[in-house]
């Protein structure tokens, strides 16, 4: 079954991501597993960013993705039965957004910086719980973020967005939409497919998809075991663990709370980028970062008030 034709309403999305499935527990769980799968993710792909010499950025997407659903097909073995139209769809989707969101991430993170590519990519999942929740104060600190962004992209030196590839950047934003539909299809395949095994077969749908870009651009160079190794490196970093992470976290909580903690990344990615590719952030980078994660607390307050205790 296609992927549905367009998408629901408003007040739709925000009934069903505000309404994680009620597995028990809370706390710091859904919190911790959230910032752990950000710091696999980031380093992750800064590892991914030292080997797109050999394989390409698609080429790096494709080992990615493959050795992700490989792996996760091996360890969950996921049923083909007794599911739904409705359920494939869902699959069908979640995939179709993993492989557009990695794809064009890893174009950006090609051109531009990994903490400026996912500063900008930050903006989808933000932009997605301004729209979810019904609270004004969001637009305000939607507009901090937004405000951080601007301070960034008028900086012309260092690692700012102003001396960044256009295109990167666009890739990046793209990535950043990706992204939020994403947050959306893995808070529903997690309730309609137990454990893991909607998402093992969605990373098998997103290999699939990503398989034809990644042999066009790199190859045979794609089967030298080194870089499948590596490869196989940064598909249990950046996808195997974290996406796990984000879909047990999923159930404990909403998806605008998810989508929120989802700004801290540039932090983690400002990090990863430093100390695995150099990429130094002047001074106005920081700050600029910082306002966005200044935004994201400030929301994630916001949002935990009007929970009911």
């Amino acid at each position: 079954m296609p992927a549905p034709s367009s998408p629901p309403s408003t007040a739709a999305l925000s009934a069903e991501a505000s309404a994680p499935l009620r597995t028990g527990g809370s706390g710091l769980g859904p919190v911790a597993l959230v910032i752990s799968a950000g710091i696999s993710v980031q380093f992750g792909a800064a590892l991914a960013v030292m080997i797109m010499p050999r394989a390409g950025a698609a080429g790096v997407v494709t080992l990615r993705l493959a050795a992700a659903a490989l792996v996760l097909l091996l360890l969950c073995r996921p049923k083909v039965r007794g599911y739904s139209r409705a359920d494939w769809g869902t699959v069908l989707a979640f995939g179709v957004t993993m492989a557009g969101m990695n794809g064009l991430f890893y174009q950006a993170v090609d051109r531009i910086p990994l903490g400026p590519a996912v500063t900008l990519e930050v903006l989808g999942p933000l932009a997605l719980s301004v729209i979810v929740s019904r609270r004004l104060v969001n637009l305000l600190w939607a507009g901090l973020a937004l405000g951080g962004v601007v301070l960034l992209s008028g900086h012309g030196g260092g690692s700012g967005f102003g001396s960044l590839d256009p295109a990167g950047a666009a890739f990046a934003l793209g990535a950043g939409a990706m992204w939020a539909a994403y947050i959306v299809f893995s808070a529903r395949t997690g309730r309609r497919f137990p454990q893991a095994d909607g998402l093992a077969l969605a990373m098998a749908v997103a290999a699939v998809l990503s398989l034809p870009l990644g042999v066009v651009e790199a190859g045979s160079d794609l089967l030298v075991p080194s870089t499948l190794a590596l490869g196989v490196g940064v598909a249990v970093l950046s996808s195997v663990l974290p996406y796990t992470l984000e879909l047990l976290a999923l159930r404990r909580m909403p998806a605008p709370t998810f989508a929120i903690l989802m700004s801290l990344e540039p932090a983690i990615a400002a990090t990863a980028g430093f100390l695995v590719l150099h990429q130094a952030l002047s001074a106005l980078d920081a700050l600029a970062i910082a306002l966005v994660i200044a935004a994201s607390m400030g929301a994630v307050r916001s949002q935990m008030r009007k929970q009911p205790a």
